[in-house]
């Protein structure tokens, strides 16, 4: 798994609304890989604030840095909690995968708090994997705030909001993505 000259990276994982199930690629990752999931209080009603609070105490936990890897939900969290911590130099790299479009107007009420989109460049190499077909968010919007993050992209095809549903298995191949991230430049500007 990912590693620095000095010393290897601790993963967390950060799901995305109402949790990630046992099938779910993440869940299988915390199996495999050893990696950790950051568990929010809520996953029904996902309180921004608290969502952060959370992050952030579980990143200062340790003092080895990390690498993130989201769904959903999560690369919202990601955006927002690097646009707030002082402490964003623990974070060596994200994986942020089906970003949902959160501005939009059928979102759930329970999303409300998470509907203004944070649009600042990442401070950490960024991988935005998107979905042609995810039912959350159109190609363009993926791009869009891929780009605001100053992340590179990654088309998956379609495979819909890349969760459970979507056949991934394992998904090795983003286990090799997750690997090289932290060695990548970050395109922040």
């Amino acid at each position: 798994m990912p590693t620095t000259p000095h010393q290897p990276l601790r993963v967390l994982t950060l799901p995305g609304w109402l949790d990630s199930g046992p099938a779910h690629w993440q869940s299988r990752w915390e199996v495999l890989h050893g990696f950790e999931r950051v568990q929010q209080a809520d996953w029904v009603w996902p309180r921004r604030g608290d969502w952060l609070a959370r992050l952030e105490e579980c990143l200062l936990a340790e003092e080895a840095p990390a690498v993130l890897v989201a769904h959903s939900l999560g690369c919202h969290l990601v955006a927002a909690w690097a646009a707030h911590s002082r402490h964003t130099a623990r974070v060596r790299a994200a994986l942020l995968v089906a970003p949902p479009d959160t501005a939009r107007a059928d979102m759930p009420p329970q999303l409300a708090p998470w509907r203004q989109i944070v649009r600042q460049r990442l401070p950490f190499p960024a991988l935005v994997v998107y979905s042609e077909d995810d039912p959350f968010c159109a190609p363009d919007r993926a791009h869009e705030m891929a780009a605001d993050w100053g992340a590179r992209v990654h088309d998956l095809g379609p495979r819909g909001h890349i969760n459970a549903d979507s056949g991934l298995g394992d998904w090795p191949e983003a286990v090799r993505w997750l690997a090289e991230l932290p060695n990548q430049p970050n395109n922040a500007a």
